[in-house]
């Protein structure tokens, strides 16, 4: 499996902007590994960028994604929209974290703050979420946005919030040895 990274991602996301049409200014919003490394500089190995397209058909969108691939000799799913599976925990406030990296005339790209990816990882909890998580709360995120929103999120009885208060002090245990 190819890894990406910083600079290849950027390269990748250049290209895509040249073949989007040049009457419309694209957004992305990016989670996951894609986004620590673009917009948080962690030093991870990731296969992919996980954006969603906020004002772009997705199907269409994925034709230029597509093209990326094969021009640039890049899997298929080089940016996917996968973390949008787990956007419905982010904090009501999350795009006030936002930090652009990536802008052009027809891409611009916005990459979640460290908070609120640690809020997605504590709802993923897979093993490899385990380093991640620890980077970021390293790194700054706000522990008490991250704990009010699993709080507000069980209050609602969304399903995973036990697991993701389980995980997140796993996390914390682990970053304090």
């Amino acid at each position: 499996m190819q890894k990406l990274a910083a600079s290849d991602m950027i390269k990748a996301l250049s290209h895509l902007s040249h073949l989007l049409p040049k009457n419309k200014q694209v957004r992305l919003i990016a989670g996951g590994g894609g986004a620590m490394v673009l917009a948080h500089s962690f030093p991870l190995a990731t296969s992919d960028i996980d954006a969603v397209p906020t004002n772009f058909d997705g199907n269409d969108f994925d034709v230029y994604v597509k093209q990326v691939a094969r021009d640039l000799n890049l899997p298929g799913d080089w940016l996917n929209p996968y973390f949008s599976t787990f956007s419905h925990v982010l904090p009501l406030d999350y795009e006030t974290r936002l930090i652009r990296v990536f802008n052009s005339p027809t891409l611009v790209m916005d990459a979640l703050g460290q908070t609120d990816l640690l809020v997605m990882k504590c709802f993923a909890h897979r093993s490899k979420d385990i380093s991640h998580a620890k980077a970021l709360i390293q790194g700054g995120a706000d522990l008490k946005i991250v704990e009010a929103r699993i709080e507000a999120l069980k209050s609602r009885r969304i399903p995973g919030c036990r697991q993701a208060f389980e995980f997140l002090d796993e996390i914390i245990e682990m970053t304090e040895e």
